[in-house]
């Protein structure tokens, strides 16, 4: 399979990954997009799973 193939394909997941990454480790602190605890709630044993603090 040719590189050209898998790039685009490689950088979604990548991207995917990073945002996902944001949600669990970053989301509801000082850079929060969304108001409220709903995604704390939503992402908290991810949280704890990962070793990021939200205590």
């Amino acid at each position: 399979m040719p590189l050209k193939a898998i790039a685009p394909w490689a950088l979604f997941f990548g991207v995917l990954m990073m945002v996902l990454l944001y949600f669990v480790g970053a989301e509801q602190g000082a850079t929060a997009l969304f108001s409220g605890e709903g995604v704390h709630e939503w992402v908290h044993d991810g949280r704890h799973l990962l070793g990021f603090p939200c205590h």
